[in-house]
């Protein structure tokens, strides 16, 4: 067996750490477009995020199914024929079981170690570091005892949601301790983790410098493209484009023949000649859905 890769934030000696993708949930709020696709495998930059997910914990040292797990019940069979051999697998019943319960019915994979917990559905960017290392202040020196959550300084520091003045920012670090006793009924992290720890003073909030949206809402799900995309906008090379593209987010297989304008056109979907795009989604033939603010 091969010597596993270190992380590039390193916990305390001794201390060993997984992850757990939560990818579980319906996306209400992406609704149509969640009818046929699950939040966690929408495209943000013509990449998955389930995928984006995935590259960030790789970033880490953290890979395959001994060190990475992924959650999944809405249109599961789509996160797991996605997911493939790359992660633990752990398919929800009938239901979404929340953040807790997801963790919750992992803790015989866990089995001891402390787990790096990310959203599916956050899109954070970071011009100055890649994919994990641009989280990996989270693991330094972690002794395995505290909660740690990723954050950004919020626009109102004492809002509700908000811990030590900061918004969360899609991924936490969770001891062994806290995990054992989660039980694999729906939950949230915030009850029954995550304030229990702010109470006891056993909560460190981790800042983030880079980019982050959670992509939940139509407006925020194109703002992320359009971060990844930057000002130029992507157009993949297997894209058919002969109407007039800006600032936009074009997957492959598309066919653009009207004119788009910061929006995003799924791989596969169609925009008719004639048709002038802006700030939509399309997906199909004709399913277009409004995203601005």
């Amino acid at each position: 067996m091969s010597a596993p890769v270190p992380y590039a934030g390193t916990p305390a000696p001794g201390v060993e750490v997984c992850a757990v993708v939560l990818a579980a949930g319906e996306g209400t709020r992406l609704r149509p477009l969640t009818e046929r696709v699950p939040k966690a495998l929408c495209p943000v930059g013509n990449v998955p995020l389930l995928d984006r997910a995935l590259a960030r914990l790789a970033g880490l040292g953290l890979t395959g199914p001994r060190r990475v797990a992924v959650n999944a019940c809405y249109l599961g069979d789509q996160v797991v024929a996605r997911a493939g051999g790359r992660a633990h697998l752990s398919v929800e019943p009938d239901a979404p079981l929340g953040t807790a319960g997801g963790v919750g019915r992992l803790r015989d994979w866990i089995d001891g170690r402390g787990v790096l917990v990310g959203n599916a559905d956050a899109y954070l960017a970071d011009p100055q570091a890649p994919p994990g290392p641009d989280i990996a202040a989270l693991l330094d020196g972690w002794d395995g005892h505290g909660v740690r959550l990723l954050g950004r300084p919020a626009d109102d520091p004492h809002a509700p949601g908000t811990f030590d003045g900061h918004d969360f920012v899609g991924f936490s670090l969770l001891p062994w301790r806290l995990v054992r006793d989660l039980p694999a009924t729906f939950g949230d992290l915030v009850r029954a983790v995550w304030r229990p720890a702010e109470a006891a003073g056993a909560l460190t909030v981790v800042p983030y410098r880079g980019t982050f949206y959670d992509t939940g809402t139509p407006a925020d799900y194109l703002a992320a493209n359009l971060h990844a995309a930057g000002p130029d906008g992507l157009v993949d090379p297997a894209a058919t484009v002969t109407g007039r593209v800006t600032g936009s987010v074009v997957g492959a297989g598309a066919r653009v023949h009207g004119d788009v304008d910061r929006s995003v056109v799924w791989p596969g979907a169609t925009v008719a000649a004639g048709e002038r795009l802006r700030e939509v989604i399309r997906a199909g033939d004709y399913l277009t859905v409004p995203a601005a603010r």
